[in-house]
């Protein structure tokens, strides 16, 4: 197949679009559903990104895309049973496909509610189990077990978007896009994400543990298909706070942060032990939790609404047992998709357990940036090699 036609564009009235190669046959094939420009989007950044994932790391890995960027992406690392239970899987048998998925979409499960999904291996019939339960838009995988292809179809009314990839296509050394009738022409970003990257160490800190190291990669292989100015948090395998699109690259690292902070928030006890009245659905549950983290509670409290999902009124966390929890969190790996222009973002980084650093480096005000990790004693790599993804 040379061409598939779809409904739409990125809107309703964008007619007509189509996906197509100039030569040869299209990689994919359409198992189920009829998935749209934007899902293709996703799909076919999101594949890049999993596979890239899994030739750096050895591991199975996944990521859960909205519009163009990842909001979760991670490996095949066992969870902790806390994990388990605020990832909601705590009730499930997990295969190593299934608990890299479980984390990718656990990172941000707001964000990642009505997500696309990549997997690097084959999407067995534990994941799709999986997947099955959560609202989702559409899947890319190399290919599906019968049992998951089976429950997956059943998604949707039957409508479930499931892509298969052929996993040995490789794309044309250049690429081409139209933007308002004028075409665009770039090399590939074939830029390879590996150890060698991090052999330059301006500040005092230079050791890289084999934890923060592969946490390091996995954050600039993120950056690497996420809309940039782009900045991502990594904890234990996953990426626990992805900030993409800003036009600051101190807002994008508050914005990671804050996704960071809320991802470790959740697994404090108090939250833990929120008092949820029996049958509230698994987004209501995100939405009233994050609520709850948020300052915004006190409002809430005021307004009534915890009547609607709790059996009694939780307590408030106030903001100083929430640094105090926050102030446990530690080993964070951030990458970065260009140079911190300002120590303002390292400040920023360590009130969420920063601890590692990838980042380009270039900047004119780079003696501010190594100083400022320098008073935290965060090691921080100059990899040279700027990631912006548009």
């Amino acid at each position: 197949m040379q061409e598939l036609e779809l409904k739409y564009g990125c809107n309703p009235n964008q007619k007509p679009a189509r996906i197509f190669m100039q030569q040869g046959e299209l990689p994919i094939e359409v198992l189920n559903g009829k998935p749209g420009y934007i899902n293709f989007l996703d799909a076919f950044n999101s594949w890049q990104l999993v596979k890239e994932l899994k030739e750096a790391t050895g591991l199975p890995a996944a990521a859960s895309f909205k519009h163009v960027s990842p909001a979760g992406a991670a490996l095949a690392i066992p969870l902790s049973d806390v994990l388990k239970k605020i990832y909601f899987v705590d009730d499930m048998e997990l295969t190593p496909m299934a608990t890299a998925y479980a984390r990718a979409r656990g990172a941000d499960r707001m964000s990642s509610y009505g997500d696309w999904i990549a997997l690097s291996d084959t999407c067995d019939e534990a994941t799709a189990r999986l997947i099955a339960r959560e609202v989702s838009d559409g899947i890319i995988a190399p290919d599906y077990t019968p049992q998951a292809l089976e429950i997956l179809k059943g998604k949707r009314k039957g409508g479930y978007n499931v892509v298969k990839i052929d996993p040995s296509y490789v794309p044309e050394p250049v690429e081409r896009k139209d933007v308002f009738g004028i075409t665009f022409e770039q090399g590939r970003n074939n830029y390879k994400v590996d150890a060698s990257l991090f052999a330059n160490f301006p500040t005092a800190a230079k050791t890289l543990p084999p934890e923060a190291l592969r946490d390091l990669m996995i954050s600039l292989i993120t950056l690497k298909y996420t809309q940039s100015n782009s900045v991502c948090y990594v904890k234990d395998g996953q990426a626990i706070g992805i900030g993409a699109g800003q036009q600051s690259r101190v807002h994008c690292t508050r914005l990671a942060g804050n996704k960071a902070d809320f991802w470790y928030l959740r697994q404090h006890p108090r939250v833990l032990a929120l008092p949820f009245k029996k049958g509230i659905r698994r987004a209501d549950r995100d939405n009233t939790i994050d609520v709850y983290i948020s300052d915004d509670y006190m409002d809430v409290l005021a307004d009534g609404i915890w009547e609607q999902f709790f059996e009694a009124r939780p307590e408030p966390l106030t903001r100083e047992e929430k640094r105090a929890w926050l102030d446990t969190l530690t080993g964070v790996a951030l990458g970065s998709d260009a140079f911190f222009p300002f120590g303002d973002n390292i400040e920023r980084a360590h009130k969420s357990g920063v601890c590692f650093i990838a980042q380009p480096g270039g900047s004119i005000r780079d003696d501010h940036v190594i100083a400022t990790c320098d008073k935290y004693g965060i090691a921080m790599a100059f990899t040279g090699m700027r990631l912006f993804h548009h």
